[in-house]
This record gives structure tokens, C-alpha cells and sequence, in this order.
């Protein structure tokens, strides 16, 4: 159980080429990872766009939440597969936005008892992804260049 009031982590990015970034994930030790924002087709992409991470990371962040309150039941689980529908229009003033984002989260439970207290994590294990609930409320976002 985390005790934490505020973390602050910093993640940074390096111009690769064109529209392609290399990431700066800090202490983590990811070898790779790249974001590219080319619109190219998805098949000469060597990394996702910007709206696939913001899908990614709610992903990410609901499943484990969902397994986390899991675990606070004693309960586990043999598979969770998670997929996002993420869609991406046209604003009031014209600008590319996305506009909704569709979540699945798939798991298999056979025994009733355990269905039973895995319904209760499905009534609140939303409340508990940090992503998620920040999306909905809105972050605040500072935006500083310098040349």
C-alpha cells in the first residue's frame, strides 16, 4: 500500500528524426522506446503516436488497479487482457482531439464464489487509477519553450 501524498517523476524526449522521438524514461532502464507522431502508415511506425500511449497508459493503469483490489480480496487471476478504442475528431474550433476512449477489460472467472468479490473491485477500481481519474478531471499542464 503506497503512503504517498505527491511523487514527481520527470520523462523527457530527444528528436529522433522528422516527427520521431526518442524517449527519456529517467532511472528506467527501457531500451528503445521511440514515439512517432509521423502519421505514416501504422505498418512503417516505429512507435506508437501520442493518443495510442494516452490509451496505453489508461490501460495500464485500470488493470492493475483492478488487480491490485483484487489482491486485497486474496483473489488472483490467470489472464486479463485489456484493449482501448480510442477515438480521435474534430474539436468545436476545428482541431484534432481525442474525443472519447473506449476501455475492455477481459478476465476470465469461472468459480461463483470468487466472481462474487471480484464484482465489488468492479464498483470501485476505477477510483484507484491515477490516469484514469486525472483524464476525467482534467491536469493541469504548464508549457514553457525556450530557444
Amino acid at each position: 500500500v503506497w503512503k504517498i501524498s505527491q511523487i514527481t517523476t520527470k520523462v523527457g524526449l530527444f528528436l529522433y528524426e522528422e516527427m520521431i522521438f526518442k524517449c527519456d524514461l529517467g532511472d528506467l532502464k527501457v531500451k528503445d522506446c521511440y514515439i512517432d507522431e509521423t502519421n505514416i502508415s501504422e505498418v512503417d511506425m516505429i512507435g506508437p503516436n501520442p493518443s495510442r500511449l494516452l490509451g496505453l497508459a489508461l490501460l495500464g493503469c485500470l488493470s492493475a488497479s483492478f488487480i491490485f483490489c483484487l489482491k486485497k480480496k486474496s483473489l488472483t487471476l490467470e489472464d486479463l487482457k485489456a484493449d482501448a478504442e480510442i477515438h480521435i475528431g474534430r474539436n468545436e474550433k476545428g482541431f484534432l482531439r481525442v474525443l472519447k476512449i473506449d476501455v475492455n477489460i477481459k478476465t476470465t472467472i469461472n468459480d461463483p464464489g470468487t466472481r462474487k468479490r471480484a464484482e465489488q473491485c468492479k464498483k470501485m477500481f476505477e477510483q484507484y487509477c491515477t490516469v484514469t481519474q486525472a483524464v476525467r478531471e482534467g491536469i493541469e499542464v504548464n508549457v514553457n519553450v525556450e530557444f
